[in-house]
């Protein structure tokens, strides 16, 4: 009876081990793999579902301005990119927070996948009298805050310090979250990237007028080419 007792413990602890073995082998690979993935979809959390307005959209869009501009709307937290006549993908955004929006007429002068992210001295400073430390430079990766791609934008062949890219918080896409940077869901700036180029006029719609007058009409969603594409 204690024999039988005995082998049972250890059929049992070899099962154990067995199933531990198995489900260590299936974690493993994805977590030493989760470096630099394709886009932050399976692999931040989000904390709230994204409100459907903000979803990745072609719309019917009427301006003045050419295809391949950027127009930046800091109020209503959309970025278009203008396709082509009457049409433009729309984009939902996290801009800069009270005290840190911004306006003006730039252009994108350098593009980066994963890049790293040098915090500026004066935002070092500003967390460290908040009790927190941030890194002189951080890498590329899954938890930096400039996620998947950076759009660096620039003004009189000078960098301006600020950015359109994407984040490892895509729960604050809608919000007044930033220190004046244009953030949006990685696999949304990853769609943007491929399609501006460098030299890309962007203008930026926000406090102080400074991107003057911007004659532009969002018209609702293109059911057509949503569905459809083209």
């Amino acid at each position: 009876m204690r024999r039988g007792r005995i082998l049972a413990m250890a059929m049992g602890m070899a099962g154990a081990i067995f199933f531990t073995a198995q489900n260590a082998s299936a974690i493993g690979p994805a977590v030493r793999h989760a470096e630099r993935p394709a886009s932050d979809v399976t692999l931040v959390a989000q904390r709230k579902e994204l409100p459907e307005k903000y979803k990745r959209r072609v719309v019917r869009f009427s301006t003045t301005e050419r295809p391949g501009t950027i127009i930046v709307d800091t109020n209503n937290k959309f970025l278009y990119y203008i396709e082509g006549p009457n049409r433009a993908t729309r984009y939902g955004i996290g801009v800069g927070r009270d005290g840190f929006g911004w306006s003006g007429v730039v252009n994108v002068g350098r593009k980066a996948e994963w890049p790293s992210w040098t915090p500026p001295a004066e935002m070092r400073a500003r967390e460290r009298r908040a009790g927190r430390i941030l890194p002189a430079v951080q890498e590329g990766g899954i938890d930096n805050p400039l996620g998947a791609r950076a759009l660096y934008l620039y003004k009189g062949g000078r960098d301006t310090i600020f950015r359109i890219h994407g984040t490892n918080q895509p729960w604050t896409i809608g919000l007044n979250m930033s220190s004046g940077c244009i953030r949006m869901m990685n696999k949304d700036v990853e769609h943007l990237y491929a399609r501006a180029d460098i030299g890309t006029r962007v203008i930026v719609i926000g406090p102080g007028n400074r991107h003057g007058n911007v004659n532009y009409e969002d018209r609702g969603i293109d059911i057509f080419r949503t569905i459809f594409g083209g």
